[in-house]
């Protein structure tokens, strides 16, 4: 299959997901292209089945802000005409589902049919797609969708809830890991950089936004600092990096937490920690709790969203009510007190990673694939 992309290119989760599943399908022999308006951060490697357009937005004076649906819909248009692709998947309802319609129609005027599936990750629904001045322009573009897909049960839930006018079936097709790229080796030189006494160490990563909670997960590893020997890895950048530093000074954390900034590939820095930390308020999957969970790494978090459906409670980690510092606190000492219930836990959340291996979800999307097309 000829297979047109269509995602944000950043480091947020819904890129993340459409890259990675680009390569997949690519190394299974389809034809990937990547239209976005940079190089995805994941997409660093290409090979004779990968191809990347780049959607160019032209400065000009009459707007204030420029006219990307508009330049994207063009683009596919030219992509899918003269690439010849066989449909389209744009990640991420807003604008991308929208365009591809518009694209559609435009293809349809010229003789050409090409189907196009919405996925649908999470703050397009839960978060920006709730301004009811976006609501009509969502409503439309999924129920005109070929087919639509949503990440979690939960995200799934709350788009029916938010969206009342929307009469298309959603299908579940959850977000995945290359568990293979999850295997390191000889890491204990690597620990010693951070934790040089042995100390256990947490880990967050995240786009530090309000919604992450981030100041929460300061608060737990202080408890934590106090009942034993503990060093804190911060990943990610955003708005709230600003009042973590301010946090981490009145606490006088500072000097035990190292912040990495944003990392390409942050599966070699998880490798090295003992316990991940996700303390938001809420999340529609939390891919990075299972890419935690890949790494052999048990996860403490929040309750909402579709983490009950990644994270397994009392087996890959514990989950506790947003805002709940105290027992987030608890149930990560009681993980990390001991090496043989740590060692449990490393064990016991590898095994729930593999029910996200690339492996058993690719071959959904492939079938939605064909299943669009042949209609």
């Amino acid at each position: 299959m000829k297979i047109g992309i269509v995602c944000y290119p950043t480091f947020g989760g819904s890129g993340v997901v459409a890259t990675e599943l680009g390569k997949a399908l690519a190394q299974k022999g389809h034809k990937v292209h990547f239209i976005t308006y940079s190089q995805p951060v994941r997409l660093d490697f290409f090979s004779e089945n990968l191809f990347y357009h780049e959607v160019a937005v032209s400065d000009y004076p009459l707007f204030d802000y420029q006219p990307y649906e508009l330049v994207l819909t063009s683009k596919l248009v030219d992509v899918v005409k003269y690439e010849k692709l066989d449909l389209l998947h744009v990640h991420y309802a807003i604008p991308h589902a929208s365009a591809a319609y518009m694209a559609k129609q435009i293809l349809s005027s010229q003789g050409i049919d090409i189907p196009f599936i919405t996925t649908l990750h999470g703050t397009d629904i839960t978060l920006v797609g709730k301004d009811p001045s976006f609501e009509p322009v969502i409503t439309f573009a999924i129920n005109n969708s070929d087919a639509v897909t949503a990440v979690s049960e939960s995200l799934k839930k709350d788009t029916y809830v938010n969206f009342k006018n929307i009469n298309k079936e959603i299908q579940v097709i959850p977000n995945f890991i290359c568990l293979d790229e999850y295997n390191f080796e000889n890491i204990t030189c690597q620990k010693k950089m951070y934790a040089p006494n042995g100390e256990r160490i947490l880990i967050h990563v995240s786009n530090f936004r309000k919604v992450k909670r981030v100041e929460d997960v300061l608060r737990v590893f202080d408890k934590v600092r106090k009942a034993m020997p503990a060093k804190l890895i911060l990943v990610g950048d955003g708005p709230e990096r600003g009042n973590i530093e301010k946090l981490c000074r009145e606490l006088n954390t500072c000097d035990d937490i190292k912040s990495l900034g944003k990392i390409v590939n942050p599966e070699q820095v998880l490798s090295i920690a003992d316990l991940f930390l996700l303390t938001s308020e809420t999340e529609s999957f939390g891919l990075a709790a299972l890419e935690a969970m890949a790494s052999k790494i048990p996860v403490i978090s929040t309750n909402s969203g579709g983490l009950p459906e990644v994270n397994k409670n009392g087996f890959s980690g514990y989950m506790s009510k947003v805002g709940d510092v105290d027992d987030m606190a608890k149930n990560a000492i009681s993980i990390l007190k001991d090496d043989t219930v740590l060692n449990k836990f490393k064990m016991n959340a590898y095994e729930q990673a593999k029910q996200f291996d690339i492996l058993k979800i690719l071959p959904m999307y492939e079938k939605l694939y064909e299943s669009v097309i042949k209609k």
